[in-house]
């Protein structure tokens, strides 16, 4: 595969915008979204995009639902469901790479 084949393969990042404390919108890099068995809620894992292009452990983890306005994100503030989307999400990613390694 040739490097113009590649970039055409890979999909454009999806970036969303997260106001920080001081309300200036951070940009950020969606890299997982997943929905909880037994749940109708939603997840996203995203990362600053500032951050990219580094070898970084800073993801950020956060609820969502979306309406006809838009995405709202909603911190995780229980214990307990964050285990969950930890879980889930190291799950998911397990299963990514090994899927990557059979390539």
């Amino acid at each position: 595969m040739n490097m113009t084949e590649q970039q055409n393969n890979e999909e454009k990042p999806e970036l969303i915008y997260i106001p920080d404390d001081e309300g200036n919108e951070e940009e950020f890099e969606v890299i997982m979204r997943f929905e909880v068995d037994d749940s109708d809620r939603k997840y996203m894992m995203v990362i600053p995009t500032d951050q990219a292009d580094e070898e970084t452990d800073e993801v950020y983890a956060f609820r969502y639902e979306e309406d006809d306005e838009g995405i709202k994100l909603f911190t995780i503030d229980d214990d307990d469901e964050w285990n969950i989307v930890e879980d889930t999400f190291h799950t998911l990613l397990s299963e990514l790479e090994d899927s990557e390694e059979d390539k």
